[in-house]
């Protein structure tokens, strides 16, 4: 199964909603299995840095295969700098991105930039929550 453009939307969506919960502006990146852009959206709000660190996050999530909290942990390990140098630097090992899974394997991941890195990761665990 792949991530459709339709269910990219509705997580987009809903990472927006949540955000409009919490009071925050973010930009929010949905990229398919191979870390490609499928949706973006920016709040009106949103600090326009915000987008690549959104897609920054999402790309190293889909890549490993989990939350970019995880990897933001390990950031500064020799492996995870020589991968993220070979791929080109668009990797963002910080907090706010959560990998989408379906039947076991990684689709898609959901990354967000512009509240605290906690605000971020919550938004995504919701756009992605919206798939059911």
């Amino acid at each position: 199964m792949s991530l459709t453009r339709e269910n990219a939307n509705r997580i987009a969506d809903a990472a927006i909603a949540r955000a409009e919960e919490l009071g925050i502006g973010i930009n929010v990146a949905v990229v398919d299995g191979g870390g490609r852009l499928i949706v973006f959206q920016r709040m009106d709000n949103a600090a326009w840095a915000g987008m690549y660190g959104s897609q920054g996050k999402a790309i190293a999530s889909v890549a490993f295969g989990r939350s970019s909290a995880e990897l933001q942990e390990r950031a500064a390990h020799p492996t995870l700098i020589g991968i993220r140098a070979a791929e080109g630097e668009h990797m963002i090992f910080g907090q706010g991105a959560m990998p989408v899974f379906r039947d076991g394997k990684v689709i898609g991941a959901c990354g967000v930039g512009g509240g605290t890195s906690q605000q971020d990761e919550d938004c995504a665990i919701a756009g992605i929550a919206a798939l059911g």
